[in-house]
């Protein structure tokens, strides 16, 4: 459900932090600010967002370092990031970081209601009319349950972003398939410009699911068609 979900807003740009609080209030979001990546952590510490929409450049720590650490400690939250920066180079800095969507300024406020809305209805899940294994999918050592876009191992819970979770959902559900990357984005609720990202998912992914992430088991590329997920022990 995306109406009555709490939105954190961290950007030290008063006037935009007020705008976007204004705007989002009245698209049905609960809404709370913050003006640098300390003060968010502040906040951190007494509510669960269901988002964020983050600034990159910030006085202080960067919303890049922010995202890092946030992936860490609060590994459920989708993050959006806002920046002025809006080249290739910068998009997929910030997915490595561990953002699930990204915005260039300026931008229409319009849009990033759209993107917040989509990023909503897929996390934790991705779209509901993709039917789910009935049981957990087993990768080596490790079971992803995709109805709770949960992965577990002998040591306990394996932390994924929101986006990694739904890549690793959509391919769960058609499991032994080749799936393009415009599927998946599809599948995920995104658009063509967000082909790249899934590239960017599918690289974290190896690294907490392969023992070897440059010679997977699991997570295979077929060249010039996309991605297939093989499960097995």
């Amino acid at each position: 459900m995306t109406d009555d979900a709490l939105i954190l807003v961290v950007d030290d740009d008063q006037r935009l932090r007020s705008l976007l609080q204004r705007y989002l209030a009245e698209n049905g979001f609960r809404v709370t600010t913050a003006e640098t990546a300390e003060a968010a952590r502040d906040r951190l510490r007494f509510l669960q967002p269901d988002l964020m929409v983050l600034d990159v450049m910030m006085p202080g720590e960067s919303g890049l370092s922010l995202t890092e650490s946030l992936k860490d400690e609060h590994s459920g939250i989708p993050i959006i990031l806002l920046t002025a920066a809006g080249s290739p180079d910068d998009r997929i800095a910030g997915f490595e970081a561990g953002a699930d969507d990204y915005l260039a300024k300026p931008f229409d406020p319009r849009e990033l209601v759209l993107r917040i809305r989509a990023m909503l209805r897929r996390t934790p899940q991705v779209q509901p009319q993709i039917e789910l294994p009935a049981s957990p999918v087993q990768l080596g050592p490790l079971h992803f349950d995709p109805g709770r876009g949960e992965l577990r191992g002998p040591q306990g819970p394996v932390r994924l972003t929101g986006g990694e979770a739904a890549l690793l959902t959509a391919l769960a559900a058609k499991a032994h398939e080749v799936l393009t990357r415009e599927e998946i984005a599809l599948a995920l609720g995104t658009d063509e410009a967000s082909e790249r990202a899934i590239d960017v998912q599918m690289t974290r992914l190896r690294r907490k699911i392969e023992a070897d992430p440059r010679d997977p088991r699991f997570l295979h590329t077929v060249r010039g068609k996309g991605y297939v997920l093989k499960p097995g022990p």
